[in-house]
């Protein structure tokens, strides 16, 4: 998807935000893989609007540079950052804008199906990375498919979902073709609204992808499904499965 034709980055914070226990989840797993103290630079490739950026750089005390090809998303990214150690730069994951051997660590998070080329995604991820160092990936795969939240309320996604999406073999075998060894396969469930009402706010914000190649009608359609339903349960949580690959 070209986010620059579109109004996503605008958005994009309020659909995609969960709050710091959020963040700190995710950092948490992150260091549970690399360590906290032997991370000096890190590339967050695809960073969007920066979300994860600034829990990055504050976890880590590291320098974090986020590369992404939207100038929109990009300009989102740096109008909000106040953090010094953060700096954002416009670039694709096929040809990262950044020397050999100068990370410690690479960020990749809901980006692999956006690749136009994942092996060479994947090699470039190589050249950048110091040895020993650390791919960390959270993904959607097919394979999870089913368990995505917002399935069940727009069912023309899921068709999307199975093609765009890779499946979890592919992406192992992308990144072990560059020469990567495999660390860790996971999934991590994570709490996305506190429930369907807030949900359905986000969903609202134009921030998924997949949800936004949907027609005005079936996007509208699912919504009303969705808001409905928020009325007729009792509030929970809304959880969803995220894939996750480790790889050195």
């Amino acid at each position: 998807m070209d986010y620059d034709a579109t109004d996503m980055a605008r958005g994009y914070d309020r659909g995609r935000d969960h709050g710091p226990q959020f963040s700190e989840l995710w950092m948490n797993v992150v260091e549970s893989y690399v360590g906290k103290g032997r991370v000096d630079t890190i590339l967050d490739l695809g960073c969007g609007t920066g979300r994860f950026s600034e829990s990055l750089a504050r976890h880590f005390s590291a320098l974090v540079i986020g590369v992404d090809p939207s100038f929109k998303m990009v300009k989102e990214a740096r109008r909000k950052n106040h953090d010094p150690r953060i700096r954002y730069i416009l670039g694709r994951g096929e040809s990262i804008p950044l020397s050999d051997d100068s990370a410690h660590l690479i960020f990749i998070s809901m980006i692999f199906h956006h690749f136009r080329e994942p092996r060479t995604a994947a090699a470039e991820c190589r050249r950048v990375l110091r040895n020993g160092g650390i791919v960390f990936m959270r993904t959607g795969t097919r394979d999870s498919v089913s368990a995505y939240a917002y399935v069940e309320f727009f069912p023309e996604s899921l068709p999307l979902l199975n093609e765009r999406l890779p499946s979890a073999p592919l992406v192992r075998q992308t990144f072990e073709d560059a020469g990567f060894e495999t660390v860790a396969l996971d999934s991590i469930t994570q709490e996305i609204a506190g429930d369907h009402a807030a949900y359905a706010d986000k969903l609202d914000a134009g921030a998924d992808s997949i949800l936004a190649s949907l027609s005005q009608r079936e996007f509208d359609a699912g919504m009303t499904r969705l808001r409905d339903h928020a009325t007729q349960v009792q509030p929970t949580p809304v959880r969803e499965p995220i894939d996750v690959f480790v790889f050195r």
